[in-house]
């Protein structure tokens, strides 16, 4: 199973997620801690404390957005909806952006 360590307000991490479901495939995501100095895991996985990071099936440890979705798209085909998920995403980001935050 791939592991991805990310974090939900993380572009690069919200990239790689959206490529994930575009090509259907199943992943853990871990979920990383918002100070770079707490990042005590991910550090032991990767040696760095940036994300995202892949962790493949084979162990292999990827760690540069691009490089991840180029590895994915290497090892995986686009399930038969991915374009339907893209316009999905670009709909929801849009209606997000003109929504006021739910926090104080």
């Amino acid at each position: 199973m791939l592991e991805l360590y990310q974090a939900e307000w993380c572009p690069y991490s919200h990239r790689v997620r959206q490529r994930l479901t575009e090509l259907g495939v199943d992943f853990v995501a871990r979920q990383v801690e918002a100070d770079p100095d707490d990042r005590r895991a991910l550090k032991k996985v990767s040696g760095d404390t940036t994300i995202p990071v892949l962790v493949t099936d084979s162990g292999e440890v990827l760690g540069q957005p691009d490089e991840i979705v180029a590895w994915l798209d290497e090892h995986f085909e686009f399930r038969p909806d991915a374009e339907q998920h893209r316009e999905k995403a670009i709909e929801e980001a849009e209606l997000l952006a003109q929504a006021p935050p739910a926090w104080p």
